[in-house]
């Protein structure tokens, strides 16, 4: 926890947790990530941190499944690199999502701190992550209970501008495409888990 204190206070626009997720958070992250008899899976992971949901998607993964890992801070690169670097289903993609050419995938866990992002980026990365799914496949991802309006609150007159246009454009990507929402009481501080699929596309169930 001390290292994301620092890591959020140094780089908060990147890092935008003060904590690792819970187990209950990463169990709700994950809960999409069903087996697929038959055929192997592809899962994206984008934001990881220091590994607390990886470890989830790790231990459900099959011998032939894979997992790529997308994390820009260099310091949380390093401890999943120490943590999972001989583990050959991973692939550790470093940098920003938006720098990357993402593969498909079965489902996608999302860990980005959407909050502090303008409506540009936050619209850029559903597109590049939504259009990455195969058919079928899910888009999980959270926000803190409370984030935006924190946001709001304690920013200046023009990053509250900012702000504003982020979380709208957030709401209409959420009325557009997701399928269920659930509130993770079990994490500090507490979460919803928003579900989602490209326009149009059938729902996992489990």
């Amino acid at each position: 926890m001390t290292l994301f204190l620092r890591e959020y206070a140094r780089t908060r626009r990147e890092v935008g947790a003060i904590a690792p997720s819970s187990p209950r958070l990463g169990k709700a992250l994950t809960r999409y990530l069903v087996p697929s008899p038959g055929r192997s899976r592809a899962v994206l992971e984008v934001g990881p941190g220091t590994g607390a949901v990886t470890r989830h998607i790790a231990d459900a993964l099959g011998r032939e499944d894979t997992l790529d890992l997308v994390e820009a801070n260099p310091r949380f690169v390093d401890i999943l690199h120490g943590a999972y670097g001989s583990d050959p289903r991973l692939q550790f993609l470093t940098g920003l999502v938006q720098e990357h050419e993402l593969g498909t995938y079965d489902t996608i866990v999302c860990g980005l701190p959407f909050a502090n992002f303008d409506a540009p980026t936050t619209t850029d990365i559903f597109d590049r992550l939504l259009g990455a799914l195969r058919p079928g496949g899910t888009l999980s991802f959270f926000g803190y209970v409370g984030g935006a309006t924190v946001r709001r609150t304690f920013s200046g007159p023009a990053n509250r501008v900012h702000a504003l246009d982020g979380q709208n454009a957030l709401r209409r990507i959420l009325d557009r495409h997701t399928f269920r929402t659930e509130l993770v009481l079990g994490n500090l501080p507490p979460a919803r888990v928003h579900h989602l699929v490209p326009a149009g596309e059938p729902v996992q169930s489990v």
